[in-house]
């Protein structure tokens, strides 16, 4: 190649010949939106089933993404031992067998047998997210990593907003229109009648899910994926964990996913209970706004991913973080539509913030990008601390709008980490 046609390339997005592996990549990211999603309707969902408080329903996050920060390190133990690919089939499976646990939890009748089978099933995504996203920046040049990582992420929210819908068609439904406090009078015999419909409602997307998903195993399983992995590679975990740790812009990574994870799961877990309270809306009723949402949040993905292109990602996450501060105020001190619009246009100020902030974080890590992506993904333990938090703060206070303090703190963090965080000893 001659000098001056080295000066005018630029390198590719997607590198050639790897198109249909990359199909098959970036689906899952659909695939692990739409588990997500609908893990945050099963708050409003078992509420109402079994007449739980806002902090109770909580533990479905807390087992949900407390197996996110179990499963992500030994994930990247795992990758680094085998393959990129085989974190990406043992991720799967293990979603699989998560999801099909719905099927004798629903006839059980357990609250808790439903959260192991989405511990089970939220360990599988935590492995595929550990596997996938740092497969996904390996898979061209680095300099393009973050836009990569952002397009891919831009199909996950097409699974949040299939998520939801089967949430509403065959979920949220199919929900008894009966309050607590009329369930609270039923006979045993008649309430348990009720709650084996409603929970045999939601076993049947996810084993519906589960069914579909073992056919993508096999796709993967006999695609020729690019290897873009040192497996096998001497690892030694205590000097790479040091090396992490005494790298600023790595750290402050970190704590930014930890937040932005907690924010964008508590702003969607009680989307339908605001909705709810604000417009007087029933479960199902409430949920189109939830959809709106994730429209907006999917469409905002691949705006941002094009202005990438004239906006440095750190400068973009650092805006649309104070935009995010300001539809949050709006949402704890306005009420009705205006507080509505105000939650619905958070999701598109989010858009960007998760594959951004990884993005930017693991930047320059070179061989200590496996573990340091196992940290990033370990932080979505966020998702469940914070969301516990806004929980308590919900029933303390008896307000859904001031519970929105807890997400707006975390907004405030990455706006900090976007405006200069993110920059900690790369300019040195």
């Amino acid at each position: 190649m001659s000098k001056s046609n080295s000066v005018v390339s630029k390198p590719k997005l997607i590198p050639p010949g790897i198109l249909w592996p990359f199909i098959l990549l970036t689906s899952c990211f659909a695939w692990w939106g739409l588990a997500n999603n609908m893990t945050d309707t099963l708050l409003a969902a078992f509420k109402k089933i079994m007449s739980m408080s806002d902090f109770q329903t909580s533990w479905i996050q807390i087992a949900f993404y407390g197996s996110y920060f179990c499963l992500a390190l030994p994930a990247a133990l795992f990758i680094n031992r085998f393959t990129y690919k085989a974190g990406v089939l043992l991720g799967l499976g293990m979603f699989v067998a998560g999801a099909l646990l719905f099927y004798p939890a629903s006839y059980t009748m357990n609250y808790f047998h439903f959260l192991g089978a989405l511990y089970i099933l939220a360990g599988g995504l935590s492995i595929l997210e550990t596997s996938a996203n740092p497969y996904i920046i390996a898979m061209g040049p680095e300099n393009t990593g973050t836009r990569r990582l952002n397009f891919a992420q831009s199909f996950n929210p097409i699974g949040s907003i299939l998520g939801v819908f089967l949430s509403k068609w065959f979920i949220l439904s199919n929900l008894n229109h009966a309050s607590a406090e009329e369930r609270a009078r039923m006979g045993a015999e008649q309430l348990q009648q009720i709650q084996a419909q409603e929970l045999n409602a939601v076993m049947g997307p996810y084993v519906g899910v589960a069914l579909f998903l073992m056919v993508l195993w096999v796709l993967i399983a006999f695609c020729r994926m690019p290897t873009a992995s040192d497996a096998g590679s001497e690892l030694n975990l205590l000097p790479t964990i040091g090396r992490l740790l005494r790298n600023r812009h790595y750290v402050y990574g970190v704590v930014a996913q930890f937040f932005y994870v907690g924010a964008q799961i508590g702003v969607w877990s009680f989307t339908i209970r605001y909705v709810m309270q604000e417009l007087n809306l029933n479960e199902e009723e409430a949920s189109a706004y939830y959809i709106a949402a994730l429209v907006l949040f999917a469409s905002f993905r691949f705006i941002c991913t094009g202005l990438m292109r004239f906006v440095k990602p750190g400068t973009l996450l650092g805006i649309l973080a104070f935009l995010a501060i300001g539809c949050t105020l709006l949402v704890m001190f306005t009420s009705g539509y205006l507080g509505v619009y105000a939650l619905v246009g958070i999701s598109g100020c989010m858009s960007l913030m998760f594959p951004t902030i990884y993005g930017l974080a693991v930047r320059g890590l070179g061989d200590d990008t496996k573990i340091g992506g196992s940290g990033l993904i370990m932080a979505i333990l966020g998702g469940a601390v914070i969301t516990a938090i806004q929980g308590q703060v919900s029933d303390w206070t008896g307000s859904i709008s001031l519970a929105y303090s807890v997400p707006l703190a975390c907004f405030i963090i990455i706006a900090f980490y976007g405006t200069a965080g993110y920059r900690m000893d790369l300019e040195q």
